[in-house]
């Protein structure tokens, strides 16, 4: 016996309104010995289920643009079936059910994320290559706590909102995990907000990977695949104390640096092996970065990030930054990365107004814009805004072996007047100009960067005369290892 859905459910799920998939599509256990299977599929002339080794079995056409449903005697428990599909043009497919894959996030994720205490959230977020149940596939997960429906859009879907539509967990976090999605799927997120109907599609916050400015869709990448040769590197940075060693630093942007004789960018390879050869003969201990972190404008230096968590594409992959960083370790150059977490762009696929709301940002343009630079202030006193900055300064230090970072415009987070006319700016709860949920965020992150990674510096770029910024966080200062000269 079929069992059809309701037929307002079905009619949200084909406008690409239904925020719960798992209610509809999947499997379903309609009696005691009976299950339900429906799938959703706009592109399919004609569905059928192979469950196990078995032969297909015809599925039933309930809707014509794409919903099929197929009951069949059985458990769900240890069910396992795919999908044969012939599509409008009369090609074959086959793919795994995305909806009969249990939520990857635990309750304990959720309970960290919403608390800001993940300091690997970049391990639960983003998207994930794995294995689940003998399948291979990519887990995606995004934080938009006031969509009420946000899908995974890609090559893989045919850019359709409909199909691969995520579950909403606790405190606003998506997922969704999609069989067959691998290596250099080019993917965003479609997300659809409660604030007025408002429609966006975004990059992936969590990104690791990126596709070449104009173009700005996230990438799904492996990050396992370099194989590091700088162990002494770093069992020996584990115990060093800069403080007390000669360091001599060697700034530089990468895409200027040098290039080809055709004028074209170098991969980060080619530049590992120039760099770390001229380092040498000039005695360089370690170079800083101009920020290599995805950004839209080429003239920006990298200053207006978009990609927090991606090296940018213009040189190379993130195995070839990682080969960039292992070369120059094994040559015995350190590397500090330059870091800004003070601001970001208003660029339409990025962080601003990600789900219809100010989530990043504050939305007083007295907190949450920058009159200098025409961009967005992060909301340093959001959880899970401090959350995502924290844990990308340990996904450098940690997942690239980066060993320091200089953190940018460390003034313009500090002062809440930063380059504000009066009135022009909103006090902290006891009236000063001092950024309060700045501040602790600036203590809290040098904390964590010094407790979870041993011998890795943090750097000021701080421009004031504000007191102890080099001193520990335990004697009222901020915590950072140094401050950047800027008066020479």
């Amino acid at each position: 016996m079929t069992i059809v859905v309701h037929p307002d459910a079905l009619v949200s799920l084909i406008n690409g309104d239904h925020g719960a998939p798992y209610d509809i599509l999947g499997p379903h256990q309609i009696s005691e010995n009976e299950v339900s299977i429906r799938t959703f599929r706009p592109w399919a002339r004609e569905a059928s289920l192979v469950v196990g080794k078995g032969k297909p079995k015809p599925m039933q056409r309930l809707h014509d643009e794409g919903f099929f449903e197929i009951t069949i005697p059985g458990k769900i428990d240890d069910l396992k079936y795919h999908f044969e599909v012939v599509t409008q043009e009369g090609q074959a497919e086959t793919y795994h059910d995305p909806y009969a894959f249990p939520p990857q996030l635990t309750e304990y994720d959720l309970y960290l994320l919403g608390e800001g205490k993940h300091l690997y959230s970049y391990e639960k977020l983003g998207a994930h290559i794995r294995e689940i149940d003998g399948v291979t596939g990519t887990h995606f997960a995004v934080w938009a706590p006031n969509a009420y429906r946000v899908s995974v859009i890609g090559d893989f879907n045919r850019w359709d909102s409909r199909v691969n539509t995520m579950a909403m967990q606790g405190q606003g976090f998506w997922e969704i995990f999609i069989p067959e999605v691998g290596e250099g799927a080019i993917y965003r997120y479609d997300i659809r907000s409660r604030n007025l109907g408002y429609r966006v599609e975004k990059s992936d916050p969590y990104g690791f990977y990126s596709e070449m400015r104009p173009k700005n869709a996230s990438v799904v990448a492996d990050l396992s695949q370099h194989e590091w040769g700088d162990t002494e590197w770093m069992e020996e940075r584990a115990h060093t104390d800069l403080l007390h060693r000669p360091v001599s630093l060697y700034e530089l942007h990468l895409g200027s640096w040098r290039r080809t004789a055709d004028n074209e960018w170098m991969n980060y390879r080619d530049l590992a092996h120039w760099l770390a050869n001229y380092c040498v003969d000039m005695g360089y201990t370690h170079i800083e970065l101009m920020p290599v972190a995805e950004h839209p404008f080429d003239a920006s230096w990298g200053y207006q990030v978009t990609g927090y968590y991606a090296p940018t594409s213009r040189y190379g992959n993130p195995s070839d930054f990682k080969y960039f960083v292992d070369y120059l370790h094994q040559h015995g150059i350190g590397i500090i990365l330059d870091w800004v977490p003070a601001h970001f762009p208003k660029d339409g696929h990025a962080l601003g107004y990600f789900d219809g709301t100010h989530l990043y940002e504050h939305a007083d343009p007295r907190q949450g814009e920058h009159p200098d630079w025409g961009t967005y202030i992060f909301n340093y006193g959001r959880n899970e805004v401090r959350n995502f900055l924290i844990s990308n300064a340990l996904f450098w230090l940690k997942e690239y072996h980066i060993d320091g970072l200089r953190v940018d415009a460390v003034a313009s987070m500090i002062y809440l007047d930063y380059s504000r006319k009066d009135g022009e700016w909103v006090p902290n709860e006891h009236g000063g100009n001092e950024n309060l949920a700045a501040i602790a965020f600036m203590r809290e992150l040098n904390e964590i960067v010094h407790r979870e990674a041993p011998g890795a510096v943090t750097v000021a770029e701080e421009s004031t005369a504000w007191a102890m910024v080099s001193r520990p966080t335990y004697v009222g200062g901020l915590g950072f290892t140094f401050k950047w000269n800027m008066g020479w």
